[in-house]
């Protein structure tokens, strides 16, 4: 609801083209004069027209972005206060560590990054810069700007005043857009290395923002926030050495629901939120009626939220200026970490975030030292999403009431009482006193020692930013090569090239044309020589293999065996999407066999399965082996990023590897008959050997006796695998065991 306050997405056909509240009356007055309106709009056209070309004749101009007028107020959004308040907080302070908003579709989240846009204030640059260079900071200056305006100590320095920059990363960026590289224009012009700044050196000093971080390629997110961590670029590739600030401030949306967001991501991002706070019915009425607004009445409602937008903009101009003399206590930043260690907040970065958040919110008030308001605000915002322990508090419990006092003593004790509350209050002045010159903190924690939110309402702002948390690990979905996949960034190339970067090549050769030309003896448009050669990083999705490994021993080895058949070809139904791969491995007599090798086809799965072969020994050890043989295998030629092993058996085991491959010394008729200790021993030691191998097992345990012997758990244990006990499992019990195993895998 709060995106239809703000989308303006609703059809034509389907919206009330009623004008907004406030304006009613003036419409109807207004009734069918159509061309009245239109000329009206003409002249405020006309009339803006005319003010920015006198602006552009003072020597500034004042040129909106057409998305800056067109974008929804921040002020006229309905609801999501803390997410308004920690992007004022990060307009006032640009190095706050940025703000990721999350929420499911609808939720005003890239509506209110945009908002935030119209608020910030304009930035003087120097003249020449491709960076947005401050000129109060020539330390901070990009490489090459004092020797191109020809600054020295003290010496006047040309500027401008222009809009703050808002870019937008797209999803399918490059490293080469992102960070800056050669221009190949005017390097072969120039007959030298040029470099072409980026997109980090447009936001420099104004908004970054990152629609669906979660789906960003994971490498770029990396180098993103590490670049920003610094407040530095350091461009030092294909002849180039250059470096530039990076300080603009982060604003990330993503959507839970189309994939999740590492852990390590939104640590290094300050303020995380979420958007799906439920809102009132009144809220999701004006909600409506605005959107609805903005759509038939552009100009009235921009017009009505004027005044908000320009006291927003004074008063963030006026915080910039005040956060230079705020000050935070010792005892107060002791304050942040004790609620950050009560929280049980991992790593160090909360209190830092929280430190600067604190500051931030002080000259957002006006004020130039932190209070308790303050410090709750940083804990709000940026501890209590961190928080790995929150807990409901306990029921609250009235406390026994005190003892009536003896009748005979009723006087003294009123007495006493009241010289108690003399002194009391004499205390309390001096404490007040010590207060007002001493730093100030809140009266109570927001975690009590247990790690308990005692408020109801942050109690329940930090389980809605909990349900949007991150995942943990890397990410191992992809597949990197240098002949299939989608274009990734350049590299030298390794021997032969398979696929030949052009761009990069091609800006490796620019810086040499001239020389090359001249002393070249035939006539050619581009020089390229072997050195200047680049293939392409490619990297496409990795699905994951499934190798079942069924025991087709027994009596039972038919029902299992046509379970794993089903389980096999509903994995495969469902691989498009996924890329997954199925193997079968029934493994009976003396040794297993690979009935079905890893396919992708489902015609082909079901020619192989109509085999069933059954009964005889149990080979299970070979079986194990022989799944981690062909795991390694696709492993290592890169057709899968991951590889499970899903196990079905009851755990009797009576034949050894030595046996299974034909060992003389097993096979002879007087060998000795190995021991059931043995036999066991070898299948654990197996185990183990499949986790280290880097594959995950799923053990299925199909015995049905009334007490299981458990070798079936010992066995998915020893490999840090899954263990399921399911004695009647059929197919679609164990398809789903298998994709579930497998999406906490890829999610893991």
């Amino acid at each position: 609801c709060a995106l239809l306050a703000a989308s303006a997405s609703v059809p034509a056909a389907a919206r009330t083209c009623a004008p907004p509240r406030g304006v009613t009356g003036r419409a109807k007055r207004r009734g069918s004069a159509h061309v009245r309106a239109a000329a009206g709009t003409d002249a405020e056209a006309a009339k803006r027209a005319q003010e920015v070309e006198r602006a552009m004749n003072e020597g500034f101009t004042p040129v909106e972005d057409v998305r800056m007028r067109t974008t929804f107020p921040l002020a006229a959004v309905i609801g999501q206060e803390a997410i308004k308040t920690a992007l004022l907080l990060g307009a006032v302070d640009p190095t706050l560590g940025g703000v990721a908003i999350s929420g499911r579709r609808g939720t005003a989240k890239s509506v209110m990054a945009r908002g935030l846009h119209a608020l910030l204030p304009p930035i003087e640059v120097v003249e020449g810069s491709y960076c947005n260079a401050d000129p109060a900071r020539p330390n901070e200056w990009e490489t090459g700007l004092a020797s191109l305006i020809n600054y020295q100590d003290g010496s006047d320095v040309p500027t401008k005043v222009k809009p703050a920059p808002f870019v937008q990363i797209p999803l399918g960026v490059t490293e080469d857009r992102l960070v800056g590289t050669v221009d190949i224009e005017e390097s072969m012009r120039q007959g030298k290395t040029v470099f072409q700044p980026g997109l980090l050196a447009e936001a420099h000093r104004g908004v970054l923002y990152i629609d669906e971080i979660n789906l960003l390629d994971e490498g770029i997110s990396n180098l993103l926030l590490s670049i920003l961590a610094d407040g530095i670029n350091v461009v030092e590739r294909e002849g180039l050495s250059i470096t530039h600030p990076c300080k603009p401030l982060l604003i990330a949306t993503y959507n839970p629901e189309e994939g999740g967001i590492r852990e390590h991501l939104l640590d290094r991002i300050a303020v995380t939120l979420s958007a799906d706070m439920a809102m009132s019915f009144d809220d999701r009425v004006s909600a409506v009626d605005i959107a609805t607004s903005f759509q038939d009445f552009r100009a009235t409602v921009l017009s009505e939220a004027e005044e908000a937008t320009d006291s927003t903009k004074t008063q963030v101009v006026l915080a910039r200026e005040w956060l230079k003399d705020v000050t935070i206590g010792d005892k107060q930043v002791q304050y942040l970490v004790d609620e950050c260690m009560r929280g049980q907040v991992q790593g160090h970065r909360a209190e830092l975030f929280a430190t600067r958040v604190a500051m931030a919110h002080a000259a957002l008030g006006g004020r130039d030292s932190v209070t308790p308001e303050d410090l709750k605000k940083a804990v709000e915002l940026v501890i209590l999403p961190r928080a790995t322990q929150i807990d409901a508090p306990p029921p609250d419990q009235p406390p026994p009431p005190p003892p009536p006092p003896p009748q005979d003593d009723a006087e003294e004790n009123e007495e006493e009482e009241n010289e108690e509350e003399e002194e009391q209050e004499e205390e309390e002045e001096t404490e007040e006193d010590k207060e007002d010159e001493s730093e100030q903190i809140p009266e109570e924690f927001v975690f009590d020692s247990e790690g308990v939110v005692m408020d109801e309402n942050l109690l329940y702002l930090a389980q809605m930013q909990q349900r949007n948390q991150g995942r943990s690990g890397r990410s191992k979905n992809l597949i990197f090569s240098d002949d299939r996949g989608r274009y990734i960034k350049p590299m030298l190339p390794k021997g032969k090239v398979t696929r030949l970067a052009v761009d990069a090549t091609m800006r490796a050769a620019a810086p040499y044309q001239a020389s090359r030309r001249a002393r070249s003896t035939t006539e050619r448009k581009v020089y390229v020589e072997k050195s200047d050669m680049r293939s392409k990083k490619l990297a496409r999705k990795a699905g994951a293999l499934v190798i079942f490994v069924v025991d087709a021993s027994g009596s039972m080895a038919l029902n299992r065996m046509q379970s794993a058949k089903g389980a096999a070809l509903r994995l495969l139904t469902d691989s498009y999407q996924s890329r997954d791969q199925v193997c079968l491995i029934p493994f009976r007599g003396d040794k297993a066999e690979v009935l079905l090798p890893p396919s992708k086809s489902i015609a082909m799965a079901k020619n192989r399965l109509d085999r069933l072969p059954c009964g005889g020994g149990s080979p299970l050890a070979h079986g194990l082996s022989t799944a981690v043989r062909v795991g390694m295998n696709a492993l290592s030629a890169g057709e899968v990023g991951r590889c499970m092993v899903v196990c079905l058996t009851d755990g009797r085991a009576n034949v050894t590897l030595a046996k299974s491959n034909g060992d003389p010394d097993a096979i002879a008729p007087d060998a000795p008959k190995p021991t059931q200790e043995d036999i066991r021993d070898e299948i654990l030691d197996i185990s183990k050997k499949v986790g280290l191998a880097g594959l995950q097992l799923l053990v299925i345990d199909t015995e049905n006796k009334f007490v299981s012997t458990g070798f079936a758990e010992e066995i998915a244990k020893a490999a840090g695998g899954k263990y399921y006990y399911l004695p009647n499992a059929n197919d679609a019990t164990i398809a789903a065991a298998t994709s579930q195993a497998i999406a906490a895998a890829k999610a893991s």
